[in-house]
């Protein structure tokens, strides 16, 4: 399993056996950690790199997404800090989204450019998010007591800069429910790659002009992060112990079948 994240997560500490190393792709080196979870062989990537250095419209998300692929992951949960579109979402509120919204302007957003023996692709986003890895995910929140919202619009800008009132008026009446500047196109190039995807989302704060007349700090966003990172980790911990008994991965059984 993959699991990528950003913001509140430079390390996963959980992994036992970690070992870091920098994985090449045509598209540059992906720094990884790889490890094992309950048994279970885990590869972990922070998406803005060692030190959180790299921001968000420069990530590069072909890099990352054939990395993973490369080193034999099948199933890839991410997590994403995000803003609440939606009113009724509150600071610290775990969204498990399924669907989204691509509203970047200077991304390289496909692995299908038109060369080579497959020539042009056109790929089917209708589930982009897994149903089934997303159930997996929803099913450890309840098991561990965790309220998990089930489904959202993840609507993706480029940052580094927060939204305008009216980018998110505009994203509100297209149906966007959580704000972001991560989503896409990692999640359109994992189901290109052909890999399993679910992300859930911890709302840090509403989004510009959700609530009228207050700025966005990161003061705020540093301490919902504080309870909230916790929390979407203690989800994903009952994902893995979970998929490590129902395989019996008592101990590793494959480093390269993560």
């Amino acid at each position: 399993m993959g699991v990528i994240a950003g913001s509140g997560f430079p390390t996963l500490d959980v992994l036992d056996g970690a070992r870091a190393e920098s994985v090449g792709t045509a598209y540059g080196p992906v720094d990884v950690t790889r490890g094992t979870w309950h048994g279970h062989p885990v590869v972990f990537v922070p998406r803005h790199g060692v030190g959180h250095v790299v921001p968000p419209h420069r990530i590069e998300y072909r890099a990352i997404v054939r990395a993973l692929a490369d080193l034999g992951v099948r199933d890839v949960v991410a997590v994403n800090v995000t803003g609440g579109i939606d009113p009724d979402l509150r600071p610290g509120e775990l969204v498990c989204v399924d669907d989204f919204l691509d509203l970047t302007r200077r991304r390289e957003s496909t692995f299908h450019d038109g060369e080579g023996a497959g020539g042009v692709v056109h790929t089917d986003m209708t589930t982009a998010y897994d149903p089934e890895l997303r159930r997996e995910v929803l099913d450890a929140a309840s098991a561990i007591g965790q309220p998990v919202v089930d489904g959202g619009v993840y609507a993706c800008f480029d940052g580094p800069r927060f939204e305008s009132p009216a980018e998110i008026r505009l994203a509100a009446l297209a149906g966007g429910t959580v704000a972001g500047m991560t989503g896409v196109p990692e999640v359109t190039l994992a189901a290109e790659a052909g890999l399993r995807y679910a992300a859930v989302s911890l709302v840090v704060n509403p989004a510009a002009g959700v609530r009228p007349g207050e700025p966005i700090t990161m003061a705020e966003i540093s301490a919902v992060m504080e309870t909230g990172v916790p929390r979407v980790l203690a989800v994903l911990d009952e994902l893995v112990h979970t998929r490590a008994v129902l395989t019996g991965e008592a101990v590793l059984t494959g480093e390269d079948d993560a």
